[in-house]
Order: C-alpha cells, then structure tokens, then sequence
C-alpha cells in the first residue's frame, strides 16, 4: 500500500541509534506509557524517504485504534481498528485495506503492549532528554521496523521511524499532543455503512 505522491504512508526507517543493547528499563517506560495512554490528538509532520513532506492531524484511541488525516493537497485517510489498516484516498475514492499484523506500525495496537515475545526490541539509545527503541515482529523482521522516540520530561511519545519491507523510511513527529480527550467513536468505524456514506459525500 503506497500513497501518492510516494508517501509510504507511516511504514519507515529509524533513527540511527548506537549500537549499545537493550536498557529494559527504557523498555519499560514505554510499555506503561502506551498501556496508560487511553486518547491522544496531535498535528503531525511526515517526512517520506524522498524528502517529500505532508502534515495533518493524528487520533489514537487505546485499544487498537488510530486514525491519520492528511491535510489538503494531500487526499489520504489512514484508520486503524479491528486489526485491519483502512487506507482511503480521497480522489481516487478508492478503499485499501491490510491486516495490522502485516506492518511495523501494527505493534503499537496490542492490548495490552508488551514489547517482547512477539515483538523484539533490537536496541535502544537514551541522550539529551530522549530515548529511542527499535522494534521489530519477532521471526519477521523482513517486514520492516520501527523505531519509536520518547521525551522523558513528561514522558511522551513525539516520534516514530518506519522502514518497510522495501528499506523506505518514513518519519512521522507529533506536535502539541493532547491527552484524555473524548473522541467520536465513528471516527475509526470504517466497517461501518454510514462512514463509508460519509466519505462518499466529503467532496
């Protein structure tokens, strides 16, 4: 599933981060902010493996869903729930739907998150106020990877990195989040008929 304008969505690389082992305590940290997180609205900023950039605004509501709007010129919808990424591209008016397990970005929709079994935290790094883990699908790592960058004070997530399965990155930084406010739950209901009309009388 690829954007126009080659946007590869939100599958991309990490950050370079040294090559020192796993801090379990980092490893953690993110595990409990992830499974304290309940809402989040933020702006977010794209940065594709081309250098091409989009911006739009970012939803996610634990468990297991997230949804992604692009601002215009960009014509992208991405939802994710029921285990299932709904990619909707506004001027084609044509749905794309894969199975969450099926990218990096898929990890962070486990109730609870436990980054270890079926995911597999490769390294980690911590300096200047941040810290960084790559994670991979454990037994998959063809698949892709996505590095995850936390601010510690407070403790925030404020970016990801995604390489796919085609070595593309893609980095996604999160501005001004929000956390704990109410969301409309048909915003991630993408199975459900009325979105879809929706949708279907956006333009």
């Amino acid at each position: 599933m690829i954007l126009r304008r080659s946007l590869p969505l939100l599958f991309a690389s990490p950050l370079p981060v040294a090559a020192q082992g796993v801090d379990s305590a980092l490893v953690r940290l993110a595990e409990g902010w992830f499974n304290s997180l309940t809402t989040l609205r933020a702006r977010f900023t794209q940065v594709a493996h081309n250098g091409a950039v989009a911006r739009g605004t970012a939803l996610i509501w634990r468990p297991g869903r997230m949804r992604f709007d692009y601002d215009p010129p960009e014509p992208t919808l991405l939802i994710a729930a029921d285990g299932q990424f709904f990619h909707w591209d506004r001027e084609m008016r044509q749905p794309t739907i894969v199975p969450a397990r099926a990218t990096p970005l898929g990890v962070l929709l486990r109730d609870p998150i436990t980054l270890s079994g079926e995911v597999t935290v490769a390294e980690t790094d911590r300096q200047g106020g941040l810290f960084a883990l790559v994670l991979h699908r454990t037994g998959a790592p063809q698949e892709g990877r996505i590095t995850l960058i936390f601010q510690e004070t407070p403790l925030m997530l404020r970016q990801w990195v995604v390489v796919d399965a085609q070595g593309r990155s893609t980095r996604v930084t999160l501005h001004d989040p929000e956390l704990g406010i109410r969301l409309d739950p048909m915003l991630f209901a993408f199975n459900d008929p009325r979105f879809r009309e929706a949708l279907e009388r956006e333009r």
